[in-house]
């Protein structure tokens, strides 16, 4: 498999705490974790959700369903539908939960999907079922909407004067694609470094037109319903936002005696993998036991 997963390792020791149990993968994308955990650990069960076409595609091209005897389920769904979605199928309790929260290296690569700078379109939809575009929000939304969304979901300083801008470009006709509205940004804010300027107005602008934190949310707050005594709820992030509400969720939860949270400091990725796959270096991972209550 050409796709590498992220500290594979790490989170098959913190997630499987039951060597024949029934896991939940809510970011399948493309197959990575959850073939090295059907892999490593050959009597347990998977299912593993995607709301993304193409990782619903993928998973049907590789048979992966055949090639592990029924133990994987794949479902497209968003995540913060778990709970109804495992009810629909009469799965109630699961051993553990895991999410790699964020844009996976295949959306990212595809220029088609607006994800990237340097794409000819302004989507960023994770599933395009849903209506709402990038090339929308930055078309329509107002100067101080997108000032907020800015500052609020990249931590963007300069999110008024980008707005500025955005606002100025629109009288001369519609902004279409990604590498425009980089170049926008870059008039605005000066590159530092090989960090480019536009990283956290794209990042925010993926966030919102995907409700990422809204569903981080939901899903970490059903996770502790649905885990069984012992089970195991894991969470790689890769941005302050995120990490921020899974450290704050499982350290609540733990005061309220539902979790032992089992990562003291957060886990990054060794030195021998940011060399491999440079992607990990902004991982950090969480995790969690529900306790037997």
């Amino acid at each position: 498999m050409c796709h590498i997963p992220i500290m594979p390792l790490e989170i098959s020791q913190y997630l499987i705490n039951k060597p024949d149990g029934l896991y939940v993968d809510c970011t399948f994308g493309a197959g990575g974790h959850t073939s090295y955990l059907l892999n490593k650990f050959k009597d347990i069960k998977i299912v593993a959700f995607d709301w993304d076409e193409y990782a619903s595609n993928r998973f049907c091209e590789s048979e992966k369903e055949k090639d592990f005897n029924g133990r994987v389920t794949f479902i497209r769904d968003n995540f913060k539908n778990i709970k109804k979605t495992l009810t629909d199928i009469n799965i109630s309790k699961v051993d553990g939960i895991f999410a790699d929260i964020g844009v996976s290296s295949k959306q990212f690569d595809d220029l088609d999907r607006g994800f990237s700078f340097n794409s000819n379109i302004l989507d960023m939809r994770m599933d395009r079922r849903n209506e709402l575009t990038a090339k929308e929000v930055i078309n329509s939304y107002s100067h101080d909407d997108l000032a907020d969304i800015f500052y609020k979901y990249g931590e963007e300083y300069n999110s008024k004067q980008i707005a500025d801008a955005i606002l100025n470009r629109r009288k001369r006709g519609i902004i279409n694609t990604a590498v425009e509205l980089q170049s926008i940004v870059a008039s605005v804010k000066k590159p530092r470094g090989k960090i480019n300027p536009a990283t956290k107005v794209f990042q925010a602008l993926r966030i919102f037109v995907n409700s990422e934190l809204e569903n981080l949310e939901t899903l970490l707050s059903d996770s502790s319903e649905l885990l069984n005594p012992g089970g195991r709820i894991v969470i790689t992030s890769f941005h302050s936002l995120e990490d921020r509400i899974v450290k704050h969720n499982l350290k609540q939860n733990s005061q309220r005696g539902i979790y032992k949270i089992l990562t003291k400091k957060v886990i990054t990725a060794s030195r021998e993998e940011i060399n491999i796959n440079p992607r990990s270096r902004s991982a950090k991972t969480r995790a969690a036991e529900k306790i037997n209550v």
